[in-house]
């Protein structure tokens, strides 16, 4: 508990050196960008699909023993679909609680996903400064290249986008929903963060054992990482701050192993 407190400050005050606050300072940048880019590609679509919709109803009436039926037909176009959607106190609350709440969710997941892709590009370069201002004795051997890279991140978007499609039938149980939800983005967080970390400090065998012997307390400090990540705009901040912290443990346990050998 003490060596977690201690690597906790360690990390606060790397994360508050002026190299560190312009690392932190990219992904805020660059993510906001990509993201307002975004918006409106998709804001764009938005609009293209609302611009007509079909409105049909039919009523059957029964007069003399005679039924007759009378079909209702109109196309709502532009605005009039917002009115048609606000004309009623049910069909406004369903509209505005779908669009703030499914809106907020992917525009949350949309920036954590973004800020982990480009928190990729810079990990390097914080292990780098963290080994020279604490760990010059751990040599950064690493075992990561290009192609692995790649692949292995499309592999983790594939699996986390099945896993959405998998757990649709529990999105709908409260509480267990929020598991559900949260669960496959948790997984590719998890899965970026370990190995980009990893394999820019440890050999291949030296990552395979810590994963081995501490795999829980790795799942349980990536776990509260993604927590706190999911506080409005914290990643754009403090995904600095998670390479960081998971690098001081993997240089801790690093050192540790060949000390051993």
């Amino acid at each position: 508990m003490n060596n977690e407190i201690g690597i906790l400050s360690l990390s606060l005050k790397d994360l508050f050196t002026k190299k560190m606050l312009i690392y932190s300072l990219m992904p805020f940048i660059v993510s906001m960008l990509i993201l307002y880019i975004l918006f409106f590609i998709v804001a764009g679509l938005g609009v293209d699909q609302l611009t007509t919709m079909e409105v049909q109803t039919t009523q059957t009436t029964i007069e003399n023993g005679i039924p007759h039926t009378e079909s209702f037909q109109a196309t709502l176009a532009g605005t009039g679909i917002m009115k048609f959607l606000m004309s009623s106190a049910l069909t406004s609350w369903i509209a505005t609680f779908l669009i703030y709440t499914i809106g907020g969710l992917m525009t949350l997941y949309a920036s954590i996903f973004v800020a982990l892709l480009i928190i990729g590009f810079l990990t390097h370069a914080i292990l780098k400064e963290l080994q020279q201002r604490h760990y010059q004795d751990v040599q950064m051997i690493g075992y990561s290249n290009a192609i692995e890279g790649i692949f292995l991140t499309l592999k983790w978007i594939f699996i986390m986008i099945l896993l959405f499609f998998v757990f649709i039938p529990l999105y709908f149980i409260p509480v267990i929903n929020i598991v559900a939800f949260n669960f496959p983005l948790y997984y590719f967080f998890h899965k970026m963060l370990t190995y980009d970390v990893s394999s820019a400090i440890c050999t291949k065998e030296e990552a395979m054992k810590i994963k081995f012997f501490h795999a829980n307390t790795l799942r349980l400090k990536t776990l509260g990482l993604y927590l706190l990540s999911l506080i409005p705009f914290v990643i754009f901040f403090a995904s600095v701050f998670y390479v960081i912290y998971l690098g001081h443990s993997y240089f801790i346990e690093t050192r540790k192993l060949r000390n051993e050998s």
